[in-house]
């Protein structure tokens, strides 16, 4: 066997150099930078159903005080600290998710909308996953904040989903739909319930309402999770012996939720009822081993959930380019 030397490696870059095989400098580059990123989409397995995770964008916004309303901003600066994270902002990631069950096809969730100009990409990603918006037969929606329900709508105000039957929580609908809870809103609440009436006002009487603990369309059941909002629902979709939960904002983002489930977030309407309903949903999924998805978990927002001492932490799933 032939001894490696630094004599041997010299002569050898020079041999190369030689030939004319040497590659090209590529500080001559002149393709410019893409700016963006390719579509956001992520297919997923839950036995005979396909699964799609397809990404709406994401809002980013300053971290202060008030996004923990009971935890000290300097704790909740080192819990991001710890998860690689930038301490003076947040990016929240939107994550719809369409469930092909091989006779339907259902949208859980509609993103911002045009609401948000870092949002809003549900459809051009939708495009690209190869999913037409007319083939979308039922949309199912967890809550009524407006990163849920503001893509129901497109910028003229038209369905944009026409074909589909549109399914909400009992509940939920039930609340935001009281013109005395609207007369009685505080003030940074009005908005959401004059979003409402935009969303829904036009098709009442098309909107089915569910109750909890129903199979909403086959496969796919509501669980109450009350407390983000009156009617927060989350979902188990099951097809076989597989299963996923979605947990739509059982948690925000997991480098603060899911690693301190007592924390409140401000969009929490009830946050003493938002954490116990958090630390019960994440104890289930956490002992059954099922698989879940965040809407504000970061994309492709498909993982598990495992105990931690007092907490848990998001174990991502593994990305499987074949299904």
């Amino acid at each position: 066997m032939s001894k490696l030397t630094r004599r041997s490696l010299m002569a050898g870059s020079t041999a190369l150099a030689m030939t004319g095989l040497n590659f090209p400098n590529s500080a001559s580059a002149t393709a410019p930078a893409a700016s963006r990123q390719v579509p956001g989409v992520y297919r997923h397995k839950v036995g005979e159903f396909e699964v799609t995770a397809v990404n709406d964008g994401a809002g980013k916004r300053p971290l202060d005080a008030s996004f923990v309303r009971n935890a000290e901003l300097e704790d909740v600066q080192k819990a991001l600290e710890a998860a690689f994270l930038p301490t003076d902002t947040l990016t929240i990631s939107y994550t719809p998710i369409v469930i092909n069950t091989g006779s339907r096809l259902v949208l859980v969730d509609t993103g911002t909308g045009t609401a948000n100009p870092s949002g809003g990409q549900l459809m051009s990603n939708l495009e690209a996953a190869g999913i037409d918006a007319k083939a979308i037969d039922t949309v199912i929606i967890t809550h009524f904040h407006g990163d849920h329900i503001g893509g129901l709508r497109d910028a003229a105000g038209e369905l944009a989903f026409p074909n589909a039957e549109i399914m909400v929580p009992e509940a939920e609908w039930a609340f935001w739909m009281d013109e005395g809870e609207a007369s009685r809103a505080p003030e940074g609440r009005k908005a959401n319930f004059e979003l409402v009436r935009k969303i829904f006002g036009p098709s009442v009487k098309d909107v089915k309402r569910f109750e909890a603990d129903t199979e909403v369309v086959a496969g796919v059941t509501a669980i109450a999770a009350y407390g983000h909002t009156p009617g927060h629902t989350i979902l188990r979709v099951s097809s076989g012996s597989d299963e996923i939960v979605l947990l739509a904002d059982t948690t925000n983002h997991p480098a603060l939720f899911v690693r301190h489930p007592t924390w409140q977030a401000v969009f929490d309407m009830d946050g003493d009822m938002a954490a116990e309903t958090r630390r019960r949903v994440l104890d289930m999924v956490a002992a059954e081993r099922v698989t879940v998805a965040g809407f504000h978990f970061p994309f492709p927002a498909i993982g598990h959930i495992a105990k931690d001492g007092e907490g848990y932490d998001l174990v991502p799933i593994v990305w499987q380019p074949k299904l």
